[in-house]
């Protein structure tokens, strides 16, 4: 049962029970008693037993495709000899000081085997790599591409930490969140037709934490652009100051107090989506809104600057609807699935965000008077 194949191989070995025509029945148990399946079917070759008296186990090399896997059940795997079905291809191009590298590989399409899957290949991936080493900063750019929709973007920066966990898991898990959400949509099947990771490696550990922040004057006036300043201090390194501005709408009245959110990506998110920020999910209608919703994701390697007035936010499935009038929120009131419809105290009015090296972390809240 070839789950994995090209640079990175994965593979599951089973006896022939016995062969029926074109009909091959496997392994007297389950493989992990998926069902109907779709899986390549390859001919293999035992090269010796390990023996254990408590689970002895065979090395198999694998060989051409014979047909495909149809039934995991359990009392028998079972599959068809002939063609063997379509594999997601994936390229995976690491990138560093030493040099470039590409794996190539192609993985089974199955809604609960891929996600693993290209979480696993894109580990190996890049660990078991001659240009790769550990205590670097890596940027991961990817690209899923699907049949009939626009493609998934991904993009984030990881440095590495402090424990023994390798510094390249939390990149495999980060494309395999994405897979995941894409294959467990409640709307249609979705074909993956390539998926394409680059992943850059920087020396060091490139982090950043905010610290503090201050606008240029205490007050504004409407339609007014204001500088801010926000003081960020890098993994053990010298604090230093970034700017950016900020634009305090036209129609908003004299006599409030807006407030300056400076943070991270999940601040922002939170602060933007409510009980869904976190997660940065929501509760799109259709799979579209969910790659665009996936799309505009904020990066963690951006440091965020939100303005917000106080005037009610409406989020309705994967919408975000700012200035409500109280009539519209009164009259949604209620009707809707619990949950499908949150009201935030605050609409976000604007948002800037400087492009940083690294992950950002921290939150920042400033009071601005309008006169």
């Amino acid at each position: 049962m070839v789950l994995v194949q090209g640079d990175v191989s994965i593979n599951s070995a089973c006896t022939v029970t016995a062969v029926r025509g074109d009909r091959v029945f496997l392994c007297g148990h389950p493989f992990l008693n998926l069902g109907d399946v779709q899986l390549p079917m390859a001919r293999s070759r035992v090269l010796t037993t390990l023996s254990s008296e408590l689970a002895s186990t065979k090395i198999v090399n694998v060989g051409g495709p014979i047909g495909t896997i149809t039934g995991d059940h359990l009392t028998a795997v079972t599959g068809k000899l002939g063609s063997s079905p379509a594999m997601i291809p994936l390229e995976l191009t690491t990138k560093s000081s030493l040099g470039e590298k590409v794996v190539r590989a192609q993985i089974v399409d199955h809604p609960k085997l891929t996600p693993l899957l290209v979480a696993l290949t894109a580990f190996n991936g890049i660990t078991q790599n001659v240009v790769y080493g550990e205590g670097t900063t890596l940027k991961l750019n990817a690209e899923i591409r699907m049949k009939g929709h626009a493609p998934v973007q991904i993009e984030n920066t990881f440095a590495p930490g402090d424990s023994l966990n390798p510094d390249s898991m939390p990149v495999a898990l980060s494309i395999m969140n994405v897979v995941m959400r894409l294959f467990t949509n409640q709307f249609e099947s979705v074909k993956i037709e390539n998926i394409s990771v680059h992943v850059e490696s920087v020396p060091g550990r490139q982090s950043y934490s905010i610290e503090s922040a201050w606008l240029e004057k205490g007050e504004a006036a409407p339609g007014e652009t204001m500088r801010l300043r926000v003081l960020v201090r890098p993994y053990r390194g010298a604090a230093r100051i970034e700017e950016t501005t900020i634009k305090v709408p036209d129609q908003v009245m004299r006599g409030t107090t807006l407030r300056v959110m400076v943070s991270d990506a999940d601040w922002m998110n939170r602060a933007s989506r409510g009980f869904a920020g976190g997660l940065g999910q929501g509760n799109p209608a259709g799979i579209d809104p969910l790659i665009a919703l996936i799309n505009r994701e904020r990066r963690n390697d951006r440091l965020y600057v939100g303005l917000f007035v106080p005037s009610p936010t409406m989020l309705w499935d994967d919408k975000e609807l700012p200035n409500v009038p109280l009539s519209q929120i009164n009259a949604i009131d209620g009707r809707p699935a619990p949950g499908t419809v949150q009201i935030l105290r605050e609409s976000l009015a604007s948002e800037a965000n400087v492009a940083m090296s690294g992950p950002v972390t921290g939150i920042v809240s400033l009071n601005l008077p309008v006169r």
